[in-house]
């Protein structure tokens, strides 16, 4: 996996190693070890799957009682990912980034808990999953 840091502080694109053949591809979307050593603690609490049509936007959401880091992956499609930093301690609060997360580059977005997220979908359908750190409602 590569670990690509963001501007905003704690946000980062991960771009897993990507294994292909005549058969198909496979690739590890998620691996703790990989992940703690480049710093990211993430402990999956819930999994959620969501699907949308073409220029539906979703979000942004935040979670105050229950703040979630989340970790972004598109199944199939392509969406415009945004996170803002809402961490009023941070040296990047209120600035957002964005990226471009599709079936095709199979890049993931790690989101920190204190961050608004939101997508807006590109393709004629998009599937994404996202693992996240807190349970929405306890």
């Amino acid at each position: 996996m590569n670990f690509e840091k963001l501007n905003l502080n704690g946000l980062v694109l991960v771009k897993p190693k990507i294994f292909s053949d005549d058969r198909g591809f496979f690739l590890e979307s998620y691996h703790r070890k990989t992940y703690l050593e480049f710093g990211i603690d993430l402990m999956i609490a819930q999994q959620n799957h969501s699907g949308s049509k073409k220029n539906i936007l979703r979000g942004l959401h935040y979670q105050i009682k229950n703040s979630q880091g989340k970790l972004v992956r598109v199944i199939n499609g392509e969406i415009f990912d945004v996170a803002v930093d809402l961490r009023k301690s941070s040296s990047t609060y209120g600035l957002w980034e964005s990226v471009n997360l599709s079936s095709k580059n199979k890049h993931e977005l790690w989101i920190p808990s204190g961050f608004a997220h939101g997508f807006f979908v590109m393709s004629d359908w998009a599937e994404v999953e996202y693992s996240t750190t807190d349970f929405l409602y306890s």
